[in-house]
């Protein structure tokens, strides 16, 4: 329930899903595996804490601590996690397909090969996340979204609307996968090399 104490708990392959967790200390917990589809963690702290292949589909992360969590290949399609911080989390090839990212923080962040296809973003951070790989086919940039010195290689933007981007250069552009209906913001041109060619 909420504010329950599971910090440092083994909480591995459990079906919690709908589950109020609002205010609940989960850092350092292991929750690998677990399905938490549909829950409200508003305000949570899983700082630290093992979310390896668990399920967070729909559920409302709203100003959620997920900093240094280790989630690779976990599920946050559909989650609402406006104001949530992800900073220095480890989260290769997860899917945050049609998440609200407003105002979320994702500075430092290992994001290869993560999915932010039809995800909203405004004033959302990736200063110095690594997005290798990463695809934001039919996202939402709605306001201004930092990128200083993120790591881009083959990140997937054909189509995105850039322009008030904060924090690109045209060195992360030359390394990004575009096409000619990418936005940029003033002073960036598309390179030669896009659009890239289909792995």
């Amino acid at each position: 329930g909420p504010s329950v104490d599971w910090s440092d708990c083994t909480k591995r392959m459990l079906m919690l899903g709908g589950s109020i967790l609002d205010g609940a200390n989960l850092a350092d917990a292991d929750l690998s595996g677990t399905d938490l589809a549909g829950s409200s963690l508003k305000g949570a702290n899983l700082s630290k804490a093992s979310v390896v292949r668990t399920s967070l589909a729909k559920s409302d992360l709203t100003d959620a601590d997920f900093d240094k969590v280790e989630g690779y290949r976990s599920d946050f399609p559909g989650v609402k996690a406006t104001g949530t911080s992800f900073v220095a989390a480890e989260l290769q090839r997860s899917d945050f397909s049609g998440a609200d990212l407003r105002t979320a923080d994702f500075t430092k962040a290992e994001l290869g090969r993560a999915v932010f296809d039809l995800a909203t973003f405004e004033n959302t951070h990736f200063a110095m996340a690594n997005l290798s790989r990463a695809q934001f086919h039919k996202a939402s940039f709605a306001g201004v979204v930092d990128f200083t010195d993120a790591f881009l290689f083959l990140t997937r933007i054909e189509g995105a609307d850039l322009t008030q981007a904060k924090g690109l250069t045209q060195e992360q552009i030359a390394l990004a996968c575009g096409d000619a209906s990418t936005k940029l913001p003033q002073g960036l041109t598309a390179p030669n090399s896009w659009p890239c060619s289909d792995e």
